[in-house]
């Protein structure tokens, strides 16, 4: 998969579902948002040179048409690259419909068996930056792990930004942080973006906790294998049906700790996400006349690279927006 051009492919992908999903901003339609976010991010792959496959897809339950887990993407021409692909054409669905802030899209590659095939469950999660890992464990009190993540940064406890998706499962979890003394940034949904931003500095968040979707799990380990950072994660089962559906994807230890080298082991990983709407990591999509501008942000681990990209997009059948990018 050692091919650099692979990174502004897939870029080009996650701009172009971004694009498309702020056409949906504010309409209050989550699934609509979600529907033009997966039609715009599946015909742009069609044209990238791989023979991918989606291992993360649109719901392992779903009868979803396109981006399901299992299909094929690219030229799937002979000799292209055999590579896994993980993605979320738009987390935060709810994000983009009420047009509130860090709704992006994203995609992560690897090469085959790089990505964990995780069934779409709740997943226990507790995740930091680069400072911090080593420092933390899964199942130990929340305040030892605030205790151990603010020695690490050099930091004291009260000085600790922890996020947590606002539910109700979630309220014990909230009181004990706030009890250790470091404070909660609520939010409503998203923790993807959440844990990306933990091992960015400058970011003003230090942790994210609490139970979340497994896909995203995947999705931030790949993201933080290629930012220093560390994720401890564990599948929440809680039924016959979860066993099941576990097992039937060759998960057979139901109580593993996953770190990040296990839900995303590649040697080599790609991981590409474009704003939708302004966001802590992110400035969302900005349009002008029939043009857009997008804030988009590249990771690879091979290189320990990480960019943001800034780009303009012009409807080459509109003279006016062509005009207006040359000034």
């Amino acid at each position: 998969m050692h091919r650099d051009d692979l990174f502004l492919e897939f870029v080009r992908v996650v701009e172009r579902a971004a694009i498309a999903a702020a056409r949906t901003m504010g309409q209050g339609d989550r699934k609509y948002a979600d529907q033009v976010a997966v039609d715009a991010m599946r015909k742009e792959m069609e044209s990238v040179d791989i023979d991918g496959t989606i291992v993360i897809g649109e719901g392992e339950r779903d009868e979803a048409p396109m981006l399901y887990i299992g299909e094929r993407l690219g030229r799937n021409e002979a000799g292209t690259a055999a590579i896994d692909i993980a993605v979320d054409p738009l987390e935060g669905t709810n994000l983009c419909a009420i047009n509130e802030p860090n709704a992006i899209t994203v995609l992560a590659a690897s090469e085959r068996g790089g990505l964990l095939h995780a069934p779409d469950l709740y997943m226990e999660k507790l995740m930091v930056g680069p400072g911090a890992r080593g420092a933390i464990e899964l199942d130990a009190p929340v305040a030892d792990n605030l205790a151990a993540i603010a020695r690490s940064l050099g930091l004291r406890v009260a000085e600790l930004v922890v996020v947590v998706l606002d539910r109700p499962r979630h309220e014990r979890l909230i009181g004990e942080i706030r009890e250790a003394g470091a404070h909660v940034r609520r939010i409503s949904d998203g923790d993807l973006c959440a844990g990306i931003s933990c091992a960015v500095a400058g970011s003003g968040v230090h942790a994210v906790m609490g139970s979340g979707g497994a896909p995203e799990g995947v999705l931030a380990a790949a993201a933080l294998r290629c930012l220093g950072g560390e994720i401890q994660a564990r599948l929440v089962v809680s039924s016959q049906e979860h066993e099941r559906r576990c097992r039937a994807m060759g998960i057979e230890d139901l109580r593993r700790i996953y770190r990040a080298s296990d839900l995303a082991p590649g040697r080599e990983i790609l991981f590409a996400a474009t704003g939708v709407t302004d966001g802590h990591l992110l400035r969302g999509v900005r349009r002008f006349g029939s043009g857009a501008r997008t804030c988009s942000l590249l990771l690879q681990n091979r290189a320990q690279r990480a960019r943001f990209i800034d780009s303009l997009h012009v409807d080459e059948t509109d003279d006016d927006a062509v005009v207006q990018l040359r000034f």
